[in-house]
């Protein structure tokens, strides 16, 4: 059988330079060989229309060669010639030759990896001198004279093997020459020295890359390849296309800062509009340094959580700054961070996941403070000063640009937000807040947002009195993006010491955020619902909370996120969290009463699917039972299936973590101790009525 090749060779799920050509079957029909080896050739000629930015002489060689066997095989099919079984396995070698080909051609025209083949030039040549020379052992045995074409077509065939014998398949000198340039701009980069553009603006050119979007596709590209080589740890590879990016980045940003920018996101980039926070967090579950799930989550005095055994191996190995943020550590205490571990402990019992099989052997560097190399240092912090003094110093035009590179670039890794905080980038990106141009507005605060994530960042958003400008961003912001952004920027404020107060002493930030839930879309309804969670870790913002009207805007919630879809899910679950918080206290008990949540809620621990759900559940049942007394003990009682239902959450380890197993035994308490006091109270009642009677009598 003969697989279509076409499709494989432009799936997404082969990686650039391999070849997983398939041999064809030893049973195959002489005839199905022969159309399929015809449709490749066809295939491998449609090459000569398309543009080789490198390996353009190695490129048209093989092509030309194909063409040629390409007139052979058509002659033979014309002609009905009759194939023998010599013939047939000449011809299955020739085929999978073909499918290497097409796959080795199609990578070194394709958009966006001009730079990586460049680089790969070296083993591209030599791939290419393998193939060449194995069209030539396979017509060396073709027996041609079996075959029974003519002279001329003999002729022509014989020529092919001759010169893919002869052909060496070098590398262009103009390959060189740009390569060269290159190896000598990461030098340059890894020393710290920006590089002479004129000789940059060169290679670019020799590359056809000659705006700000051809540079973005390669910066894509090759960040999509960086993702296979965490997974798959070859450090060489992945050392030298973290090289690239910085290069490539660098050229982005500077050399093509008046060409193509994009003033706002591509359809490839709206996740940048559209991220979304959670009150559960899978990724905060693993610890920086090992990728893997914490089974022992201590915090350091950086505010920075780590795996105990992982932290402790840093320490002894000398290291006094942490790890994520780069901050020198005050002390080397490891504090036990037991909320934490509760969660992780429910987050691994939700999904079915064992902590002793969670690890990833993977490594990525997304997640760290360290660059990819030093060349990718070198060139991310020339980029980060050109962009700094641009935000400060250059016309709106080049300022807006400027912040649309910000945020392109804080959203790809740690060490890229170090930088750009470092060179500045933060003061002037709040001014931009205020800006009349909903891109620009948009751009600044997306900025914020991923630069808020790193502890440094929230830290000066705070000192630089950024607080109240993101506020303002959240009420008056000119798109319902920019809202969405400021109120995850907000949350990650709340993180940082003292904040939670501050917030909620800006008069609009909690009724914003309410009005964010009532009337946003899901993305934005969750991250203010989140942002809210991480108000309350402050106790004095619970009345601010109540006041803003914010349980009855939950309930609301959902009562409208019953759908099965995953956003609808998360929002729900996150809307019990900040209810459960709210639950805690006698006020936060009376709001909840004041809406119909008593029988939605005993609803939902039936129906829900989520583990977190559940637990939140119990949690908010359990603190109004403390909080609202005999009344809502009363209905509860009333719904007989109720008790049976927390046993069996009980019985099934439903409940993760030991905090809420012991709300779920207590409201089990205390529903049968009403239950009870009820039936001795009828039960005493009815017997003081029989002995009337028999008084009586």
């Amino acid at each position: 059988m003969i697989q279509k090749h076409e499709q494989r060779g432009r799936s997404d799920r082969r990686r650039i330079l391999s070849f997983p050509a398939v041999h064809p079957c030893e049973g195959i029909s002489p005839a199905t060989l022969l159309e399929s080896l015809i449709s490749l050739a066809r295939q491998i000629c449609g090459y000569q229309s398309k543009f080789f930015a490198t390996q353009r002489r190695n490129s048209r060689e093989m092509i030309r060669l194909v063409g040629i066997l390409l007139e052979f095989f058509q002659d033979v099919q014309e002609n009905r010639l009759v194939l023998s079984g010599s013939t047939v396995l000449c011809f299955s070698e020739l085929h999978l030759t073909f499918q290497k080909i097409g796959f080795l051609l199609e990578d070194c025209s394709r958009e966006g990896a001009r730079l990586w083949i460049l680089m790969k030039s070296q083993f591209v040549a030599g791939q290419s001198r393998v193939l060449v020379r194995a069209i030539a052992t396979a017509l060396d045995i073709l027996p041609l004279d079996v075959i029974g074409v003519g002279n001329e077509v003999k002729e022509l065939v014989d020529l092919v093997a001759k010169q893919a014998r002869k052909t060496s398949c070098e590398l262009d000198q103009g390959d060189e020459w740009a390569m060269r340039e290159i190896r000598l701009s990461l030098d340059y980069f890894e020393k710290e020295i920006e590089p002479n553009q004129g000789l940059t603006r060169w290679v670019l050119d020799y590359l056809d890359i000659k705006s700000w979007s051809d540079c973005h596709k390669e910066i894509k590209f090759m960040e999509e390849e960086i993702g296979y080589d965490c997974f798959e740890c070859d450090e060489t590879e992945f050392s030298l296309l973290s090289s690239l990016v910085g290069f490539m980045s660098y050229c982005r940003g500077v050399i093509f800062e008046a060409s193509d920018c994009q003033s706002h996101p591509d359809q490839t980039d709206v996740r940048l509009n559209t991220e979304t926070l959670s009150c559960l967090n899978p990724e905060d579950f693993r610890c920086p340094i090992s990728l893997e799930l914490m089974t022992d989550p201590v915090t350091v005095s950086t505010g920075q959580t780590y795996d105990r055994s992982s932290i402790q191996k840093w320490l002894k190995a000398g290291n006094l700054i942490c790890p994520k943020t780069g901050e020198k550590l005050t002390s080397t205490d490891l504090v036990p961070n037991t909320t934490l571990r509760k969660l992780i402990q429910q987050f691994c019992s939700d999904n079915g996941i064992s902590l002793a099989k969670s690890g990833r052997q993977s490594r990525d560097i997304t997640k760290t403070i360290v660059p990819g190399s030093p060349a990718a240092s070198g060139a991310m912090k020339s980029l980060s000063g050109f962009l700094a003094r641009r935000l400060v110093f250059g016309a709106d035009e080049q300022k807006h640009r400027a912040a649309y590179e910000v945020r392109l670039l804080s959203k790809s890794n740690i060490f890229n937000r170090s930088c750009l905080i470092e060179a500045g980038v933060v003061s002037p990106l709040l001014n931009l807040l205020s800006s009349t141009d909903p891109v620009a507005q948009d751009n600044a605060i997306s900025g914020l947002l991923k630069l808020s994530k790193h502890a440094s960042g929230r830290k000066l958003i705070v000192e630089c009195g950024g607080l109240r400008s993101v506020v303002s961003v959240l009420k008056r912001g000119l798109t319902l993006e920019s809202k969405q952004a400021a109120a995850a920027t907000i949350f990650y404020i709340s993180l940082v010491k003292g904040c939670q107060k501050r917030i909620g002493e800006i008069p609009e930030a909690i009724p914003s955020l309410v009005e964010l839930i009532r009337e946003g879309k899901p993305c934005g309804k969750k991250n203010a619902v989140v942002a809210i969670y991480g108000v309350l870790l402050y106790p004095g913002n619970h009345r601010r909370v109540l006041e803003g009207g914010t349980v009855l805007v939950l309930v609301n919630t959902i009562l409208s996120s019953s759908s099965s879809s995953t956003d609808k899910v998360e929002l729900l679950i996150d809307s019990l969290a900040v209810l459960a918080s709210l639950a805690e206290s006698v006020d936060g008990t009376v709001a909840i009463l004041k809406t119909p949540a008593l029988p939605l809620l005993t609803g939902l621990l039936r129906s829900l699917p989520s583990r977190a759900g559940k637990e939140y559940t119990v949690s908010i049942l359990h603190s109004l039972c403390i909080n609202g007394g005999k009344d809502v003990i009363a209905a509860l009682a009333r719904d007989a299936s109720l008790t049976g239902f927390l046993y069996s959450l009980l019985n099934e380890g439903t409940s993760g973590t030991s905090n809420t197993s012991k709300k779920a035994s207590s409201l089990i308490r205390i529903l049968l101790n009403f239950s009870e006091r009820n039936y001795t109270g009828m039960a005493n009642s009815s017997a003081g009525s029989w002995g009337r009677i028999g008084n009586d009598r």
